[in-house]
């Protein structure tokens, strides 16, 4: 009997130790992905536009081969990957963290720069002259190699976020995050680019006047949304990549962006004497996203006239 006790007081302990160990994964992961946000809101973004000007029927079909890619990409190349460099190299995660937000600060800043000098969009001509089998190949292609950079960065701003050394829990909650977000992502993007269609079937069958109306309502405000969308994910993106950056510029040694962006925040915080937690974070957040849209700003004529014209040197099929 007191085997069988002694046996029970083990699986108890055990138990115990699992759930803590399942609390430290949840906390790790929930955690890891809040971090992300702003990089998972620049994903939604991104993707609709992949789907434009191709047939309704294909909508669908199109986000679920992002979004199995996104799986694959996260879970069965950049997570080992990240594990490996975290065990072997740690000290290039923040390097690879401020290049990560460098590349979100250019593409945010590049979103800016043609708002203030618009460009011609070759998108619909492009889809005039194509079919749209081989259009659709296209854009599953670009939308897979757009998420595969921001899954990186998904990934790298993760595991920087989580604070326990045990190898498997670093998995676990990498993986945890990995499918979390790509599920939010995806599914986000499958409601919204089939939003319209759902409008129009309300509006056009709805049995009563008010769900029709509804329908038009959804129908008409969905370009607005699709701008609002657009435009959060760049603010997000220049916040976040300005943020990797001072952050990493910290963490490397140089610890005057850092320092001057938290003195700020505290004395604006303090000067308004009310609701000084979210407007810590405004004014942090702000002035991280100036220091994005800056470094962007910098790096839009590098990679325009050095680093486009090198890489289609190299690889002219890609050019």
């Amino acid at each position: 009997m007191s085997g069988l006790l002694a046996l029970l007081d083990d699986v108890a302990a055990i138990a115990k130790l699992a759930a803590a160990q399942l609390d430290d994964i949840a906390a790790q992961a929930s955690k890891a992905g809040t971090k992300a946000a702003g990089v998972v809101i620049d994903d939604a973004a991104v993707t609709p536009k992949y789907v434009t000007g191709l047939p309704a029927a294909r909508e669908l079909p199109i986000v679920w081969k992002i979004a199995r890619a996104s799986f694959f990409n996260k879970l069965v190349i950049l997570l080992p990957v990240a594990l490996l460099l975290n065990a072997v190299l740690p000290w290039m995660l923040t390097p690879l963290l401020m290049i990560g937000g460098a590349y979100l600060s250019f593409e945010g800043a590049e979103k800016v720069w043609h708002l203030i000098v618009p460009h011609k969009d070759h998108g619909p001509q492009q889809a005039e002259t194509l079919d749209a089998a081989h259009l659709e190949e296209q854009r599953v292609k670009g939308a897979i190699k757009t998420d595969f950079i921001l899954s990186a960065e998904i990934m790298t701003i993760s595991l920087a976020q989580i604070e326990i050394d045990t190898l498997w829990i670093q998995g676990t909650a990498l993986a945890v995050v990995a499918i979390g977000i790509t599920a939010l992502v995806y599914g986000a993007v499958a409601l919204l680019v089939k939003a319209d269609d759902f409008g129009i079937l309300l509006s056009a069958k709805g049995r009563f006047a008010a769900t029709q109306a509804v329908g038009r309502r959804i129908v008409a405000a969905m370009p607005g949304v699709m701008v609002v969308i657009a435009s959060v994910g760049t603010v997000a993106m220049l916040w976040v990549g300005g943020s990797i950056i001072v952050h990493g510029l910290h963490d490397l040694g140089w610890h005057l962006p850092y320092e001057q962006i938290k003195h700020a925040a505290q004395v604006t915080a303090t000067s308004l004497g009310t609701a000084t937690g979210f407007v810590t974070w405004l004014v942090t957040a702000g002035l991280d996203g100036i220091i994005g849209l800056a470094t962007g700003f910098v790096l839009i004529p590098i990679i325009t006239y050095a680093v486009a014209p090198v890489t289609g040197w190299l690889f002219p099929e890609k050019a």
